[in-house]
This record gives structure tokens, C-alpha cells and sequence, in this order.
């Protein structure tokens, strides 16, 4: 297999934080779906591994015995998959992507063994729970990989195959279960075994395909924010899922765990502040389409996984049906998972428009909810597969574009943290969906059986307390009792689905507000974002994205004599900057009329570039490197070599250097760019030398604003040229200071005293109090007549004249007059 070709995008050597990015590998289509298919094999075991085990828990049961550990089987996984999700992203910007999947897919291997071979409930949880470690590896690096191989453009089209993995790994995932419980010579313990084979082989490809560069970052783990953060997401989970199991929710297990995972959290703030390189650096929570993404997809995990859930129980406890019958009532929406994700994948990479998918999604998400709160016991197997079916068309829509709508607002530096982080709030609103919904259905059906028997006048048994059987039990049971209990489980299911509704909701509303970002082609995902998106605190971030230009020259070649006896006439030139300086390493792609990519190639040190050809015809060569604006040209291409020559023009920048009156640099000025429509594009803070550089701000019209402490702020109108380069020095005049002592006849301070600044025109400037010194001081004003008042005695007023600078000694007494 060919070796991917590797440009180097942004600043060289690459670290865990924030800061240069690591190299972009091209891949052609070829290796990218090879890389795909161990990904989707990593991430179809991982998926099957947390559902196939659902069908095989009364068989487990009755072999191992541990009744009152049950709970404790599932929610294992679930804890620690969830709570290490972000520590495997970190992990991966420290020793490598590719390392780290890998690990994730041994542990998951030694664990599924673990758990096959397991003799007790106690040794099979702990296999669980390191199993669970191994999934929430293999979920959050399976997106980071994707995003480090595929630029965001492009990223659509694959990243939907691997949403229809996951609906296929939710029907799969029962189905198998059923069949290995059922099947003779097999047993429940290949439920977890059946895993093995399909994981070696994700091993396999991976190793094989997956060829990243390796790159020496200067980053650390941030062992605190480790603890806090899987600390506090370890006992939120605790009470998720064993709440209203383990134990009562109004017990003081609940208010303890509560109350740790509220400390824990607040600690992992204050360690992510601190960190050098935090886990989950707190700039991300400063990205909105971070933070919504994130509030959107745990909202869409509690209704994915709480629907999931609890409507097999509906297929099973109120339709009679198998398990297998149950999980193939699931096909329509795992077939309208496949289609939506997959075709919406595409449209994404072909405009570059993503928000509508996820916005319609949730609509038919909502809509879905409201459908399967209508079912009822006679409902037939067709609605019900129509209304699966909606559910399978909205969350195709959804679920993966989440993902790359964080990782497209990021810099590449970021990736492994953002998509992480997206994904933990995904698993944090499933075991919230889990535990609410299942407190909805237990509690509104001991209320509806309660009623249905009060009305027909049969006297619960024992102590009281609903206790049903398993789904055969429950339809052996003689009437009335049997139509009691499925209407009021009907009922029960009705309102956990009708609770969906709002959520669904509330997540379309997040959505609304989504700045939809255009997606980075491969030159702007090298580079990351522009600066705002790197600097700038609270402004979200603008990526810097490849401009499609318009054919910048045609060529034409008259037919001769064959100048190459095999395949094509060869395309060879130069590429140079507007100075004329070649330029090295800029990525050369060919492509026919029709979009087909025909050649790649990387520019010389002399900025020289040769190309192949697969014959006469009209091709479109384009240029781009990070440093300069793309081009591309429409070449005529006979049967001669064509020489031809590409000049890139440079990114468009603003540059310039703040300094004082006196020509001396300032240091730490804050530079911001805001367009005609007040947008900030860019934001820096200018070096020790007084210089800023604000880089991809494209040619126009903009406002450049420059602030400095003890410096008077200086805003003025500039205008990008069309080469896209300008230069702007900018001066700020130091702001003048007032400073006095406020004392009473008897010479002592006073405090409290309200000192006021009035301009010459009569208007007050400013105001303050002074302290116990009696101080007060006034900063950055502009030359002129001052008049400066105070009052706690009886007023006194002074004027005074200010140039650029400080006025000291403004002392003021205040005391009553002599009588």
C-alpha cells in the first residue's frame, strides 16, 4: 500500500495544549476507507459488547448465582466507560493515537476473556468494569483518528458509516445474545467471546493501515484533573445507574454520592485552571459550539438510549414477542439510521453545510417520540416499524454530525480533547436517560396496575409491591390480571415516551443556536483555525477555510508527436510567491473535469513540481500551502509536456507593531479586528518587540482596535488590499493619572470619602471612595481642565490641568468651616 504523503501544516513540533498542530497526512480515498473499515470493526465490538450481555443476564444469573448483583453487571461498563472517555484523549495527544487505540482494543480482548472465564458475579463485574475502560477507547478515538485522517469536508461521508455501525451494534448486539444463549454447545460466556476474533482483526488493520506521523510533544498528564473529573463522572454514574436499585433515591446513598460528585467537580474546575495541560482545558467551555454541541448530544443520549431501552421491554412484555423477534422489530431503524447518516454524510462533504441535518433530526426525533407514546396493545407490527423507522431518520441526522460540527470549531490541537468531551457528555446523557426514564416506567406502573386492580377488585398479594415475572410469566397470568398489568405497562411506556418529547425538543432549541461554521478543507484543518478561534476569550471561533477560487489561467498545448510513449504528457513548472520566492512544499492535486482526483504531488525546494498525466485532455491543477491563498488553473493538456508556472499570493494578514509617543514597544497590547458588521475575525497580543500579526483575514474593509494598561485605547478603519497584506503601526498615547490624599483639617486620612472627576465641559469622568488611606487615584485620561470634588465634610472642589502623564499630590482637605 502506498505511503501518505505528509505536509506540514502550522508550526513544527506540536504539543498536547494549545499550539502549533501536528502534521496533516493525506490519505488518498482508497486508505481512508481501509482505515475506516478497522475503526468500524473496533467500534462494532465495542458496541455489542455493552448490549449483547442484556439477553444473557437470566442465564448468567442462574449459573453464577448474585441475584442482588445484577445491576452491577451492566452498570460497570457503563461507569468506567463514561468516566475515562476524557482521559483517553488526553492520553492520546500524549503517546499517540494510533498507540492508544490499540491499547484500548487489548484491554477490551484481556477483559472480554476475563469476563468469558469469570467463576463469580464478583469476577465477572470486575471483568466488566475493564471492559468498560477499553470501550470508552475504542468510542473516543475511533471520531479522533477519523478527524486526524479526514479534513472536516470531507469528513461527512465517512463519518456516517460509523453512525450506522452504531445502530446496527444496538439490534446486533440482543440478536446475537439470544442466538448464543439459545444455541447448543455454545453458552453465555461466548457472549463474550464472539467479540474476540472481530477485535484481533481491528488490531490487525489498524496496525497495518493507520501510518500517523510520529511527533515529540512537550505535554504531561494532569494526574489531579484525572482524579476530579473520572472521580466526579465515577459517582454521578454510581447514582444513575444502582440509583432505585442498590438503593432508594431518597436514601443517604444518594445524597452522598450526590454530594461527592458535586465536590469532585468543583475540584476538577479549579485543577483544569491550573493544569499545564489540563485534560479538559477550560478554553473549550469558552467555544459555544463546543458547549452546545456537547448540551445537545446529552440530550440526545437520554433519548436515544432511554427509548432503546425500555422499547424492547414494550416488544417483549406487552407484544409477546422473542428477543430475536423484539430485536428484528428494531431493522426500520437501524435501515434509517444507515440511509440518513450515510446520505446526509455526503451532502455534507459536497456543500459544506451541515446545521440543517441535525435541526431536522431532532424534529423527527421529537416526532418519533410522540408516535411511540401512541402505541397501545393492538398496535401491529407495521406502526410500529413506521415508527422506529422515524426514530432511525432522525437520529441518523444527528449523531455523528454533533461530532464534527465540535471538531470542525477546534483547532487540530484540541481535537483529542473536544471529541472526547463530546463523547462523555454523550455517555452521561444515556445513563441519565436510562435511570430517568426507568424511575418514569417503575413509578407510573405500579400507579396504573394499582388502579386497574382497584377497579376490578382484586386485592394485592403480600406485602403489596408490584413484583413481575419475565415476559412469558407475565402472559401466563390469567385475566384480568394479564390485561391489568399490559395496559398499565402500555400506559407506563406511553409517558416515558411522551418525556422524550421535551427533551428532543430542548435539543433542537440548542441546535437553533449553533453558529454554523464553514467545514475546513484539508489546508485550513492543517493549519486550525484563524486566530480568533485561537485567542480570543468568549468570541467564537472562525475557521480559516480553503477558498474554491476561479480557474486563474488556461493553458493551452497544440497535439505534436507523443512526447511521453506511456500514459500522459507530463505538467511541470514552478511554484513561486508574489516575490518571486519558490516556494517548497506546497500540495499539488490534479483533477479532471468531473472532480476525480488523477495525481498528488509536493513542490521542490526550488518550488520546481512534476505531474503525470493519464492522457490528452482539460484538467484543473490546484495549489495550497498554509502560508499563502490557494489558486487553481484550467490546463489544455496534448500530447507535449506542458510547462507551466503558479504564483500563490500570501494569506491575508495585518501586522504592525504598537509602540508609545516615543517610539518604545509595547508589550501584552491587546489587537482586535472586527469586520464591517462587528464580528471579530482576529485577536493577539503583541510581543515583547510591540509586534502583532493577525494572519487569514481576507481583503476588505475592518476596524482595528488596540487597548494597553496605562495607555489610552486607540481604534482606526483599515483596509485589506487585494494581495491581502498590510501593514499598520499603531500608536497609543499614554493615558494621564490623577492621585491625591483625602485628610481633614487636623492633617489624618479619611475614609470614605466620595472624590469625583468633572471635565471641563461639567460632565463627571469618574467617581470612587477612598480607602483607609484615604487614597484615591484616577487612570487613563486624556490631556485637558479637570475639575476633581469630595465630599464627607462639607464639599471641596479643586481644578486642575492634566497633560499626557501623572499628576500626583492632588491632596484635598475636607473639615468643617471655622465658625
Amino acid at each position: 500500500m502506498a505511503q501518505p504523503s505528509v505536509v506540514t501544516g502550522g508550526k513544527p513540533g506540536g504539543t498536547g495544549g494549545p499550539g502549533p498542530a501536528a502534521p496533516a497526512v493525506h490519505y488518498t480515498h482508497r486508505q481512508i476507507l481501509e482505515i475506516l473499515s478497522g475503526l468500524m470493526m473496533a467500534m462494532l465490538t465495542a458496541m455489542i459488547s455493552t448490549s449483547v450481555v442484556g439477553t444473557a443476564l437470566p442465564t448468567i444469573v442462574g449459573d453464577l448465582g448474585g441475584q442482588d448483583q445484577l445491576s452491577w453487571v451492566a452498570a460497570a461498563t457503563m461507569l468506567t466507560m463514561t468516566a475515562s472517555t476524557p482521559l483517553w484523549g488526553k492520553l492520546s495527544d500524549i503517546f499517540g493515537r494510533k498507540l492508544m487505540f490499540q491499547s484500548a482494543l487489548l484491554i477490551f480482548v484481556l477483559a472480554s476473556v476475563g469476563a468469558g472465564l469469570s467463576q463469580n458475579m464478583g469476577e465477572l463485574i470486575a471483568a466488566r468494569a475493564v471492559q468498560g475502560l477499553g470501550v470508552g477507547g475504542l468510542s473516543a478515538l475511533a471520531q479522533v483518528i477519523l478527524g486526524d485522517v479526514v479534513p472536516p469536508r470531507e469528513r461527512g461521508r465517512y463519518s456516517g458509516y460509523m453512525g450506522a455501525v452504531f445502530g446496527v451494534a444496538t439490534v446486533a448486539g440482543p440478536l446475537l445474545g439470544g442466538f448464543i444463549v439459545d444455541a447448543d454447545g455454545l453458552g453465555w460466556r461466548w457472549c463474550f467471546y464472539v467479540c474476540i476474533p472481530l477485535a484481533v482483526v481491528a488490531f490487525a488493520v489498524i496496525q497495518k493501515v493507520l501510518k500517523l506521523p510520529k511527533i515529540k510533544r512537550n505535554t504531561s498528564l494532569d494526574l489531579f484533573g484525572a482524579f476530579t473529573i473520572t472521580g466526579a463522572a465515577a459517582l454521578l454514574m454510581l447514582v444513575l445507574t444502582l440509583g432505585d436499585k442498590e438503593f432508594e433515591w431518597n436514601s443517604p446513598w444518594t445524597y452522598g454520592l450526590s454530594a461527592g460528585a458535586v465536590v469532585l467537580l468543583a475540584l476538577s474546575v479549579l485543577a483544569e485552571r491550573l493544569a499545564k495541560d489540563p485534560i479538559l482545558p477550560p478554553r473549550l467551555f469558552r467555544n459555544p459550539t463546543f458547549v452546545l454541541t456537547s448540551i445537545a448530544s446529552l440530550l440526545v443520549g437520554v433519548v436515544l438510549f432511554g427509548s432503546m431501552i425500555y422499547l424492547p421491554q414494550y416488544l417483549q412484555i406487552v407484544k409477546g414477542m422473542s428477543p430475536t423477534a423484539s430485536g428484528l422489530m428494531t431493522l426500520p431503524m437501524v435501515l434509517g439510521m444507515f440511509v440518513t447518516s450515510t446520505v446526509s454524510g455526503q451532502l455534507v462533504t459536497r456543500t459544506g453545510r451541515w446545521k440543517i441535518y441535525p435541526v431536522v433530526g431532532l424534529l423527527f426525533v421529537a416526532g418519533a417520540m410522540y408516535l411511540l407514546s401512541q402505541l397501545h396493545v393492538d398496535s401491529s407490527r407495521t406502526v410500529i416499524g413506521v415508527d422506529v423507522a422515524v426514530l432511525g431518520f432522525g437520529l441518523g441526522l444527528v449523531m455523528q454530525i454533533l461530532i464534527l460540527a465540535a471538531q470542525n470549531s477546534a483547532d487540530l490541537t484540541d481535537l483529542a480533547a473536544i471529541t472526547s468531551g463530546v463523547s462523555f457528555f454523550r455517555n452521561l446523557g444515556s445513563a441519565i436517560g436510562v435511570a430517568a426514564f426507568g424511575a418514569i416506567l417503575n413509578n407510573r406502573l405500579k400507579d396504573e396496575v394499582a388502579e386497574g386492580m382497584a377497579a376490578a377488585h382484586i386485592r394485592p398479594q403480600g406485602d403489596g409491591e408490584l413484583s413481575l415475572g419475565t415476559p412469558e410469566a407475565i402472559h401466563d397470568l390469567p385475566e384480568p390480571l394479564k390485561g391489568i398489568i399490559l395496559n398499565g405497562f402500555t400506559s407506563a411506556l406511553e409517558t416515558v415516551f411522551m418525556v422524550g418529547i421535551p427533551v428532543a425538543v430542548a435539543a433542537f432549541l440548542v441546535m437553533l443556536f449553533v453558529k454554523e461554521l464553514p467545514l475546513r478543507g484539508a489546508r485550513a484543518a492543517a493549519d486550525g483555525p484563524a486566530p480568533a478561534g485561537r485567542h480570543s476569550r468568549g468570541a467564537e471561533p472562525r475557521p480559516a477555510t480553503a477558498t474554491a477560487t476561479a480557474p486563474a489561467a488556461v493553458a493551452s498545448v497544440p497535439a505534436g508527436p507523443p512526447a511521453t510513449p506511456q500514459g500522459g504528457a507530463p505538467i511541470s513548472g514552478r511554484v513561486t510567491s508574489g516575490d518571486g520566492t519558490p516556494v517548497a512544499g506546497a500540495a499539488l492535486t490534479l483533477i479532471d473535469v468531473g472532480g476525480h482526483q488523477l495525481g498528488r504531488a509536493l513542490t521542490r525546494e526550488d518550488g520546481g513540481y512534476t505531474l503525470a498525466t493519464p492522457g490528452p485532455g482539460t484538467y484543473v491543477l490546484i495549489a495550497a500551502t498554509g502560508e499563502h491563498e490557494p489558486q487553481a488553473a484550467t490546463l489544455v493538456v496534448g500530447d507535449r509536456p506542458v510547462d507551466f508556472d503558479l504564483l500563490l499570493a500570501g494569506n491575508g494578514g495585518l501586522a504592525g507593531v504598537v509602540h508609545a509617543p516615543g517610539g518604545a514597544p509595547i508589550e501584552g497590547a491587546m489587537v482586535v479586528v472586527t469586520d464591517v458588521r462587528g464580528e471579530v475575525v482576529g485577536t493577539v497580543r503583541t510581543g515583547s518587540d510591540g509586534t502583532y500579526l493577525v494572519k487569514d483575514v481576507t481583503a476588505g474593509a475592518y476596524t482595528l482596535a488596540v487597548s494597553a494598561p496605562a495607555f489610552r485605547p486607540a481604534a482606526l478603519p483599515v483596509e485589506i488590499p487585494g494581495n491581502g497584506q498590510l501593514r499598520q503601526d499603531v500608536e497609543l498615547p499614554p493615558g494621564a493619572k490623577v492621585r491625591g490624599v483625602i485628610r481633614n483639617r487636623a492633617g489624618q486620612a479619611v475614609a470614605d470619602a466620595r472624590v469625583t472627576l468633572i471635565d471641563a465641559a461639567g460632565n463627571v469622568v469618574a467617581a470612587t471612595v477612598t480607602g483607609p488611606d484615604g487614597e484615591y487615584a484616577f487612570g487613563d485620561l486624556t490631556g485637558g481642565q479637570y475639575t476633581v470634588t469630595a465630599t464627607g465634610y462639607p464639599p471641596v472642589a479643586a481644578a486642575l490641568s492634566l497633560t499626557d502623564g501623572d499628576s500626583d499630590g492632588n491632596d484635598l482637605v475636607l473639615g468643617h468651616p471655622d465658625e
